[in-house]
């Protein structure tokens, strides 16, 4: 069996509500549960939650609510892989073996089926012992970043690159946030999700974007809001 597991706890403390707050129209969970299903590879999308509310929403999605989390995995503090794991081990208790799992962030409106899918594939025919998750490369070289100092100067990490030219520069990558693929075992056993054992699934810059803050949020929004009309003009062109 395999299963996709979204996190959504109810206590989100930045944005209130956050994981139900709607987003360009509905909730915004729903784009997590929409492609979870849109990909045919699960026999069961779970939300995991702690919260009746956020059930109630992920459920007249299409998702499964079979549990309310328990307090102790719900806190401010919780890692992602012991709510996994508590999912997991639920599942096969209740329901049979899980080979499987895709865990899907619940503030990920970018995400696609297309993309969970792909990464499936990757998983099983590179026969990846970790995670395939997904990640972007960074926009500008990390070795040419600085830090701002105690007196408002600047001071750079990397002050040996100071004259190495950018594109002699190797490039470097970061978490798209978005899913994690990994057979049960890797959950089970609390694998990091950056191992040596896990590969990327690279997906472009323009359709990822962290929403930590407010006004995350309404970048997020608006770079939404491009990509469905680009996509909409991009239909009409080749209809």
């Amino acid at each position: 069996m395999r299963i996709a597991v979204i996190p959504a706890r109810g206590g989100s403390k930045r944005i209130p509500r956050k994981n139900i707050r709607l987003f360009c129209g509905k909730p915004i969970i729903v784009y997590s549960i929409e492609a979870a299903l849109d990909a045919d590879v699960f026999d069961q999308v779970v939300v995991s939650t702690d919260d009746a509310e956020i059930a109630e929403v992920a459920c007249k999605a299409g998702a499964d609510v079979p549990f309310l989390r328990p307090k102790e995995l719900a806190d401010d503090h919780t890692p992602t892989v012991p709510v996994i794991r508590h999912a997991i081990e639920w599942a096969m208790a209740n329901r049979g073996k899980v080979s499987a799992v895709c865990c899907i962030y619940s503030t990920a409106p970018f995400v696609t089926a297309v993309h969970i899918r792909e990464a499936y594939s990757k998983l099983i025919d590179e026969q990846v012992t970790g995670y395939v998750f997904t990640a972007t490369s960074f926009p500008f070289p990390i070795q040419r970043a600085f830090r701002i100092k105690g007196d408002g100067c600047c001071e750079m990490f990397h002050p040996e690159h100071y004259n190495t030219r950018s594109q002699d520069l190797e490039d470097a990558y970061q978490d798209a946030g978005q899913f994690y693929w990994g057979l049960a075992e890797s959950y089970l056993n609390d694998k990091m999700f950056f191992s040596t054992d896990s590969k990327p699934f690279l997906i472009p810059r323009h359709r990822v974007q962290d929403i930590d803050t407010l006004q995350d949020w309404t970048r997020a929004e608006i770079l939404w809001r491009v990509l469905q009309e680009s996509e909409r003009l991009a239909k009409g062109a080749g209809g």
